[in-house]
């Protein structure tokens, strides 16, 4: 099972799935980076799995105070998702089990040593 590794860096990502909706990429959604620190990198993966994926970020980083749309194939099945990012220094966080057919928007912060994420729905 993936766990925190560093609380230091906050970040999250999502992916697809189909479901009861007029339309494609219920799972997109965007993330907005409040930690204090640049993103180097990104990961979102299905609970299910043991492996990260790939980094959604790419050689792109995600400075504090910027967002990022997160947009997946609607072929996509998984309903339950997990999230990592790593900053500069490596330190690294993880948040598991986000639902993205229910999240439209994923704020992260990092604040006294403690690293949150803050998500709405679309009928926020």
């Amino acid at each position: 099972m993936k766990r925190i590794l560093f609380p230091f860096v906050v970040a999250a990502v999502a992916a697809f799935t189909q479901v009861s909706s007029a339309r494609a990429g219920d799972q997109d959604f965007t993330v907005h980076n409040k930690t204090g620190v640049e993103i180097h990198e990104l990961y979102v993966s299905p609970h299910s799995s043991n492996d990260w994926e790939e980094d959604v970020l790419g050689k792109d980083k995600l400075p504090d105070g910027e967002e990022l749309d997160i947009t997946f194939s609607p072929k996509e099945k998984a309903d339950e998702w997990d999230l990592k990012v790593v900053d500069s220094k490596g330190n690294s966080i993880t948040w598991e089990n986000l639902k993205l057919t229910e999240i439209t928007d994923v704020t992260l912060y990092f604040k006294d040593g403690e690293a949150t994420a803050v998500t709405q729905n679309g009928s926020n």
